[in-house]
């Protein structure tokens, strides 16, 4: 017996030496079945694991003890095994009309990419393999033509995310040199990560100038010294300063580096493809910069994110003139931050819907549900307000009109008007049917706003409408 315990009554001795052992519970026909669906081995750990609990129950219990048969030891194990095989990564419903919600995974992917991704996944493919010459060929050749041809840019690369592109960018071209970038954009991004952090670990040296509402052209003029390589812009894609406000165009920062054989990297962020404005995308919004406007103002390199705006896989899109791509290329840092053959093959599906920006807008998830209709999403609202009231006869819900954003650090302050269905629960709390939801199968995240549940139809598939009905009647299961 463990000392630390002290004297144990009789009583918890007994429930103790009543517990049965593992070899007895692997006899059991349910455990049988268990081993044959997950192994002797994952089996025989949740039994153990079972046990424990039970015990430790046993001497942390200061009442009186019943024995624990073992019907109860079971219920934990299968408990356990079936916490095992849910998988790290589970499909959810997004209801919140957060577009490029963060934490739920930003952009979901076209058919098309979802189609290129479980081809190239089952086998093998060409991903360093020229099949013509039967040679080593480069990871990226295929999608940088593409990025080319799409942007006008002279060469292209792509890494696993922006803040990576950022880094590799600044460490490859700008180590131990100076990067004058406005006070203003040294932005913050999710997850605590800030451009000055990440200046500091490519080795460039950061020149602050003007101040954060304003910064002209003649504060980049003063301080670019024998000492600077680069000025650099980074679009303040999670917010917007409004006001008493001025900035340096891209055109101006272009002609003041290039006199002085300097280089400008435009670090854009969300990365729009092409003018939203002009697309009739979010209803003609002009704020976010495009990618082609970059380049033909005459950056030098150009980094943006592959699962914002764009509506592709999570990378870093790194555009620019050949020589410059070149080194970025062969520095020893790309190999750390070169993106998958299954990310690659995603990408490379996206891309080519935007070879026609209309069929960009109607195909890619993130266009389609940025550039949805009031009166679209007024149908799809009244299709979901009709299933959840067939599903629960005794609840009433309600159709109306609220705001959704873009999210994922785009479009900061640009509310979409949405639809969406709320439902004020008749017996469970607002809060407690919300975590019903997250928790089921598969998982449907809403949010919760004075007592009711919202549902924003501008993030819900159209597939996904009655999924929502029955996992809503699910959870009002056993009330």
């Amino acid at each position: 017996m463990d000392p630390d315990r002290g004297e144990m009554n009789p009583e918890r001795a007994d429930a103790l030496r009543a517990l049965p052992s593992v070899g007895s519970l692997l006899e059991v026909d349910e455990v049988q079945g268990w081993v044959v669906d997950s192994g002797h081995g994952v089996v025989v750990s949740a039994l153990r694991v079972a046990l424990d609990e039970v015990r430790e129950g046993v001497f942390g219990d200061e009442g009186s003890v019943s024995p624990v048969g073992a019907s109860e030891i079971l219920l934990r194990a299968r408990a356990i095994l079936e916490d095992q095989a849910m998988l790290s990564l589970r499909r959810v419903i997004n209801a919140t009309g957060v577009v490029l919600h963060t934490n739920l995974g930003r952009a979901p992917l076209c058919e098309e990419a979802v189609d290129a991704v479980a081809e190239i996944a089952a086998g093998y493919c060409d991903l360093e393999f020229d099949l013509e010459t039967g040679r080593r060929g480069k990871r990226v050749s295929k999608v940088g033509e593409l990025l080319c041809a799409l942007s006008g840019a002279e060469a292209a690369v792509v890494v696993n995310n922006n803040a990576a592109a950022t880094l590799l960018i600044l460490r490859a071209l700008c180590c131990d040199r100076e990067v004058v970038v406005s006070r203003g954009q040294l932005v913050e991004i999710g997850g605590s990560f800030r451009i000055p952090d990440v200046m500091a670990e490519s080795g460039a040296v950061q020149r602050e100038v003007g101040t954060t509402n304003r910064t002209r052209i003649s504060d980049y003029e003063d301080a670019i010294s024998e000492d600077t390589a680069a000025l650099l812009r980074v679009h303040t894609s999670n917010y917007r300063i409004v006001g008493f406000t001025e900035e340096a165009s891209l055109s101006e920062m272009v002609a003041c580096a290039h006199a002085r054989g300097l280089l400008v990297i435009d670090d854009l962020g969300s990365g729009a493809m092409f003018d939203f404005a002009a697309a009739g995308v979010l209803g003609g919004v002009s704020s976010e910069p495009s990618v082609v406007e970059s380049v033909t103002a005459g950056a030098d390199v150009v980094c943006f994110s592959g699962d914002k705006l764009l509506g592709g896989p999570q990378a870093g899109i790194i555009l620019g003139r050949s020589e410059l791509i070149d080194a970025i290329e062969k520095h020893p840092l790309m190999r750390a931050l070169r993106l998958d053959k299954m990310a690659l093959a995603a990408l490379d599906a996206t891309l080519r819907h935007y070879r026609d920006q209309g069929r960009a807008v109607e195909r890619v998830p993130t266009l389609a549900m940025l550039s949805a209709t009031t009166e679209s999403l007024a149908d799809k609202a009244a299709r979901l307000e009709r299933l959840l009231s067939e599903a629960m006869g005794g609840e009433h819900f309600l159709v109306g009109s609220d705001v959704s954003f873009a999210g994922g650090g785009s479009l900061p302050g640009e509310g979409l008007e949405t639809v969406v269905v709320r439902w004020r629960p008749a017996e469970v709390g607002a809060e407690e049917i919300a975590y019903r939801l997250r928790v089921g199968t598969p998982a449907v995240v809403a949010r919760v706003n004075e007592g009711s549940v919202v549902f924003d139809v501008r993030t819900i598939f159209e597939h996904e409408l009655s999924l929502v009905a029955r996992c809503v009647a699910t959870c009002l299961d056993g009330n």
